[in-house]
């Protein structure tokens, strides 16, 4: 099928289409930008047309020749008028579909009981829907609750807030129910619904098999995070206004786009009719979270292969705010001397040869990791400069090893987080530069106090340690001429 994909920039349409590619489908990608989509890596393997779905012209050129469509797209950032701005935008894109004659349209909306006054957010989904299905194109709208995976705003409100606030005071909408769903289940049900060559509209409701509250679902992200369990305290005062601003306070969501989201989560979303459009076995909220809670530095997901199979992941495109908070040093250093020798200073480090400077520094951090219980250096290494992935340097492990380009440590000292190191070499126009990469993911508040406070030994270490490997190099590969 030839589908035309809406929203591809965000979220779950930078998931999608992979997933469609995948399957043997050609996608067109409707933007407003098409630049925005250069960061993907299945770029190269779509159709990408300029258009907005405000502009009825643009879409049905998009629209022509495609069998279905895909519309992925809300104005919820664009301020107090968004549901003004999706009610055109949808008639839009209906009357576009009629004329040029599209299959069908999936929306992805949001789950809610259409009897039951909801917020503006979900009030404005459900209209999008009816307004998409008011026309003579088939439409499936799935209809969805809080998506769990990395980049999801609501999960990622969700782990910010339960990160940095040990102690919460929340708004009574932390005990109302809700039914979250894993990303990937959302993006198979698309990818059944796209598919469906019947002749009638339907409304799918999908959820995961667990149905809870967001103050279990805060408890539950905790414990797969290694945090303590939190405490909630709910107080009645707390006004939607009051709270989007808290959370745009305490969390890095703008508090425009917090603001519609927490008016939202005042009304119970569960799953009141099942879909058998694609059957499966829906995932548990501990199993999506864990799959959310990607323990790679960086964790980005950088082949279009890869984002097809891991959707819960970060992917480039990502907002700022998305995939948890990761701290971040990087030294690049210029030479002249060949990659052989800059891998084998910077693979030799540890154990007898040290850290580069400062080694007194590194044997205090050793002494300090075990007083409390960690392996401090005593573990040396194997070989003074071989690694291998999966032995010990010390308190690190070799976790990735490509030999004569690249070497990353995962720390192993007790620390309120996730570390790793990682040097890496590039070659350039006039010789070689040595990267040198510490990544920092903190594990809640103790995790932000800890990096911050060693931010002075850091700006001393890194920089000192990048530059005498570098020198040890050139040295070498003077001494071997």
């Amino acid at each position: 099928m030839r589908i035309l994909v809406t929203g591809a920039t965000g979220y779950i349409g930078g998931r999608l289409v992979p997933r469609l590619l995948d399957a043997g489908h050609e996608v067109r990608c409707l933007a407003r930008n098409p630049q925005k989509l250069s960061l993907h890596p299945w770029r190269h393997r779509v159709e990408v047309v300029a258009g907005d779905v405000l502009d009825e012209r643009s879409v049905k050129e998009a629209l022509i020749g495609c069998d279905a469509a895909v519309y992925l797209v809300h104005s919820m950032a664009s301020g107090a008028d968004f549901a003004r701005v999706d009610r055109r935008a949808a008639s839009n894109f209906r009357n576009a579909a009629a004329d040029a004659a599209v299959g069908r349209i999936v929306y992805l909306g949001a789950l809610g009981d259409d009897r039951t006054a909801h917020s503006r957010h979900l009030s404005s989904r459900h209209e999008v829907g009816r307004a998409l299905a008011a026309g003579p194109t088939p439409v499936t709208e799935v209809r969805a609750a809080v998506i769990i995976g990395s980049g999801s705003l609501s999960f990622e409100m969700l782990r910010s807030l339960t990160e940095v606030l040990p102690v919460m005071i929340t708004p009574r909408w932390v005990r109302t129910r809700c039914q979250p769903v894993a990303v990937g289940d959302v993006l198979e049900i698309l990818r059944g619904a796209i598919e469906d060559r019947s002749a009638e509209s339907r409304i799918l409701e999908v959820g995961g098999p667990d149905v809870l509250t967001y103050e279990q679902m805060m408890q539950i992200y905790a414990e797969e995070a290694g945090l303590r369990r939190r405490v909630v305290i709910p107080v009645p005062l707390l006004t939607p206004w009051l709270s989007s601003w808290w959370i745009g306070l305490v969390t890095p969501l703008p508090p425009k786009v917090a603001r519609p989201l927490v008016e939202s989560l005042r009304s119970e979303v569960v799953v009141g009719r099942s879909q058998d459009l694609v059957p499966l076995e829906p995932t548990p909220i501990r199993a999506a979270m864990r799959r959310a809670l990607s323990r790679l530095p960086g964790g980005v997901i950088t082949r279009w292969s890869d984002a097809a199979s891991q959707p819960a992941a970060p992917i480039p495109t990502d907002p700022a705010w998305s995939g948890g908070t990761v701290f971040m040093d990087r030294q690049v250093m210029p030479t002249d001397t060949d990659a052989s020798h800059l891998f084998w200073a910077f693979s030799r480090i540890g154990g007898r040869a040290g850290y580069y400077g400062l080694d007194w520094a590194w044997r205090i951090r050793g002494i300090l990791d075990r007083m409390v219980g960690g392996t401090g250096l005593r573990r040396g290494r194997r070989h003074p400069t071989e690694v291998r992935v999966g032995e010990a340097v010390d308190f690190w492990r070799v976790e990735d090893v490509v030999p004569g380009r690249s070497l990353r440590l995962h720390a192993e000292m007790r620390i309120p987080g996730d570390a790793w190191i990682e040097w890496e070499i590039r070659d350039t126009e006039f010789g070689t530069d040595l990267i040198q990469t510490a990544w920092f993911r903190p594990r809640g508040l103790a995790g932000r106090i800890y990096w911050y406070l060693m931010l002075v030994p850091h700006r001393i270490v890194f920089p000192r340690m990048a530059h005498r490997i570098t020198a040890a190099a050139e040295e070498r590969g003077f001494t071997c001429r």
